[in-house]
């Protein structure tokens, strides 16, 4: 069975992310599983889960860009920002078409966004929405972020479904409160699901039910991907079984003239052994190792 690699899982609307990873870590028997990024537990979609020494690779896909289907609903503002909390503005007035074109590009680029209160940012050693539930509006800083691409897909009053493309941390559900701010009608977030992180597209995921019987049926290895395909913008070196070991242990290996400034180390059979640092322009220094 594989324990090293990854897991890309269609979350449905429910469960939270860590219910996922407890899920998956009791189902697989692999103690060492983490996700690459959060989902809310009324978001669904796109969830990468890193398996054993794939684990170290979050860093690397945390910062990646996103993907979302959002459904913004107008007339109604919620102290979550989406429908799970309680209703603390209602007009029952949605924007023209017109309106939100206007406003849109406005939107688009690097914005400043305030993170919602009942979100997992750090206030005085807590996190925001710790606060929230005991009663205290945390006072959370404004953060900017990178709205690469925002798009109606449809628009049917009150509810307007967008496309949008984003830096990490950015929050969609900051995202509709703003809307509904700009356009003086309230708004909050009524569905979301992720269709990309990073490299990876909804198309590639696992529905939950499928992983479910595989790990049932001890077949859910079928559904690991290799740990490489977390890093497919970084060219790949071969690695001979002689410069596995020295890699293993730390050492440097020699690099070919003309090497990239960083590549990803793999071996005969594909498998992510490191990410490598080229020194001097003549040897290859391992920044991370993923042998045991």
């Amino acid at each position: 069975m594989k324990d090293f690699g990854l897991m890309i899982v269609d979350k449905p609307v429910g469960p939270t992310s860590h219910h996922i990873v407890g899920m998956v870590r009791k189902g697989t028997g692999i103690r060492k599983v983490g996700h690459a990024g959060t989902l809310d537990p009324r978001a669904s979609g796109v969830l990468v889960l890193c398996l054993g020494a794939a684990t170290r690779l979050s860093e690397y896909l945390s910062g990646t860009s996103k993907e979302y289907e959002a459904l913004v609903r107008f007339g109604v503002s919620t102290r979550t920002f989406d429908t799970d909390g309680e209703v603390t503005h209602r007009s029952n007035k949605s924007p023209t078409r017109r309106e939100i074109d206007e406003i849109l590009p406005s939107f688009r680029g690097e914005i400043e966004q305030r993170p919602p209160p009942f979100s997992a940012v750090k206030v005085r050693g807590r996190k925001a929405y710790e606060l929230a539930r005991a009663g205290d509006e945390p006072d959370l800083e404004p953060r900017r972020v990178q709205i690469h691409r925002l798009e109606i897909h449809s628009y049917t009053p009150p509810d307007l479904a967008l496309l949008v493309e984003c830096s990490a941390g950015t929050y969609i559900r900051s995202l509709a409160q703003d809307l509904g701010e700009r356009l003086g009608t309230g708004a909050h977030l009524a569905g979301l699901r992720r269709t990309r992180a990073g490299p990876f597209r909804l198309e590639e995921s696992t529905p939950m039910p499928m992983l479910e019987v595989g790990m049932l049926t001890g077949k859910w290895d079928r559904y690991v991907r290799p740990a490489a395909d977390a890093l497919p913008d970084v060219p790949a070196v071969l690695v001979e079984a002689d410069g596995v070991e020295a890699l293993r242990f730390g050492h440097r290996i020699p690099a070919a003239p003309g090497s990239p400034s960083q590549a990803k180390a793999v071996d005969s059979e594909g498998e992510l052994v490191a990410i490598l640092d080229l020194i001097d322009g003549s040897m290859w220094h391992p920044r991370k190792v993923f042998l045991s």
